[in-house]
Parts: structure tokens; sequence; C-alpha cells
């Protein structure tokens, strides 16, 4: 095999296991998108703030989306604005844990549930800086090949 065969070989076994990560993304965010649905189910006094019960099933929501623009690979743009919502969802949920909050006014109790929704949100944060700093490095043509 020439060298420069080998070299597309490569580069495309690199470009394959870079697809991966969009799923990676969409699945973290789908998780978190899910446990934010499922809150004002699981704590029946959120149902009796429908505020907060809106919030959730609107932040569910909306994670649930986000994973459109992972899977179709809607652009930076719609990247960037995802870890942005996320850093949102995370400060939020770290400043409600301490009382006398802004927000509401007490400190929140932290669960498992709610761990494993602020490791999905860091997961999609990371796995999505990561996307970014490897489509920089992507050439235009390689770009188009992945489409």
């Amino acid at each position: 095999m020439s060298g420069k065969n080998k070299n597309k070989q490569q580069q495309r076994s690199s470009l394959s296991s870079y697809q991966y990560l969009f799923i990676a993304a969409a699945v973290a965010t789908a998780i978190a998108g899910i446990i934010h649905l499922y809150m004002p189910i699981s704590h029946p006094r959120m149902l009796g703030n429908m505020p907060i019960a809106v919030f959730f099933l609107g932040s569910g929501i909306a994670q649930l989306f986000w994973v459109l623009p992972m899977i179709k690979r809607w652009g930076r743009i719609w990247y960037y604005i995802g870890i942005a919502g996320n850093v949102g969802f995370i400060i939020l949920y770290v400043v409600t844990r301490f009382p006398g909050n802004p927000v509401n006014g007490r400190g929140g109790d932290v669960d498992a549930v709610d761990m494993i929704c602020e490791l999905a949100q860091v997961a999609y944060i990371a796995i999505t800086a990561v996307i970014l700093a490897k489509e920089r490095s992507i050439k235009i043509v390689d770009k188009e090949q992945l489409r």
C-alpha cells in the first residue's frame, strides 16, 4: 500500500470515529432532557408549583429537541447555543442548592437523579467542545465527505 493511500485510510478512520461524537452528544442531551421531563412527575410538590413544573417540562423538551442539531449536524452556532444552555442549567442547579438563593430562597437537596442529569449535561458540554475543536482541524473538503 502506498503512503498516500495509507494516509487517506487513516484519515477516513479518524473521520468515522469523529462521527460517533455527535451520537454521544445527542445521547447525553437526551438523558438530561428525559430527566428534566421526569422531575415534575417524580416530585408531586413540583406539580403544585406551575412555574417550576413548566420550567422542567420546557427544559426537558428543549434538551430532547437538541438531539436534532447534533444528529443532523446543524453547525457550530447550534453547538455553541447547546453548550451555553447546558452551562446555564448547571449554574442554575448549583445556585438553587444554597439556602437563601435568589431563585427560590431555600437550598435544595441533592439526589442521585440530579447527579445523573448534571453529569449528562457536563458530558454534552465536553463532547460538543471536542466536536468544535475537531471541526477546526478538519479541512473543508473532508467536512463535505462527512455529510
